[in-house]
């Protein structure tokens, strides 16, 4: 079970969840002003598509696959006009490509034969679809205006758990912990946030915590305290401490 930083974040006097959660939010859309998913799609069943082939892969790499995808299959009944086996061979770079075929085929039928061939806007029609759990019809929901629940991926759950807001390992717990937190307004938001963040600042093996926006928020930080110490030059060479050291925040020090 990975550490918690709930009890960390009480010691540290750096608030309670509610009261951390609004500062936080804002800080990271000033921070990642450009986060968003990261497929490239032009319709709902190329969203959907997209985030069903994202499954065990990178995004970048179902971008790569997707143009041509997207230019030979463009409705259900596409999908459904070949063989398998060519569905398999077209999908192949972004992996598990046997499951992902017989799945997204068998999400085009129940979209023909329940919905009219178009894909559902709200989460519990999503998960009847073949092969669609509750991250990728959450991902879908939220990008489709209809967010009910909050994506949790590695990266929002490796942040999540940094910053305090939960102390369970298993994405169903995590996201009924973030609801409890995170505004309903910033649902579909937040884990683009986290996830920008995470990419950029919150490495999992190496955060920057001398650059991370966050760094006075987090219970996690490895600064260790409160306020960081300028070096003077003079202290490395000759060991003393210069008249003009000072201690500054980490945000005045960015």
């Amino acid at each position: 079970m990975a550490r918690s930083y709930v009890r960390e974040a009480r010691r540290r006097g750096l608030g309670r969840r509610r009261e951390r959660i609004g500062p936080i939010i804002e800080r990271l859309a000033a921070e990642h002003s450009d986060a968003e998913i990261a497929l490239r799609f032009r319709s709902d069943l190329e969203l959907l598509v997209s985030v069903m082939l994202s499954a065990q892969t990178t995004d970048v790499n179902v971008n790569k696959v997707t143009p041509a995808l997207f230019e030979k299959y463009r409705t259900p009944e596409d999908y459904l006009a070949v063989p398998v086996e060519e569905l398999e061979r077209d999908i192949y770079a972004t992996g598990f490509f046997r499951q992902k075929a017989k799945s997204i085929r068998g999400t085009m039928r129940t979209l023909l034969e329940e919905f009219d061939g178009e894909v559902p806007g709200w989460l519990e029609d999503l998960i009847r679809l073949p092969g669609v759990a509750r991250k990728t019809a959450n991902v879908v929901a939220s990008e489709l205006g209809h967010a009910q629940g909050i994506v949790v991926d590695t990266h929002v759950r490796r942040l999540s758990q940094r910053l305090g807001f939960t102390r369970n390992d298993d994405p169903v717990k995590i996201e009924r912990d973030l609801q409890r937190v995170v505004p309903r307004a910033d649902w579909a938001r937040f884990p683009h946030l986290l996830i920008w963040h995470g990419r950029r600042v919150c490495d999992a093996r190496r955060p920057l915590c001398q650059e991370c926006v966050l760094e006075d928020l987090c219970p996690s930080s490895r600064l260790g305290a409160p306020y960081d110490r300028v070096v003077n030059p003079r202290e490395v060479h000759d060991g003393s401490r210069g008249d003009d050291a000072a201690r500054v925040r980490p945000a005045e020090r960015r």
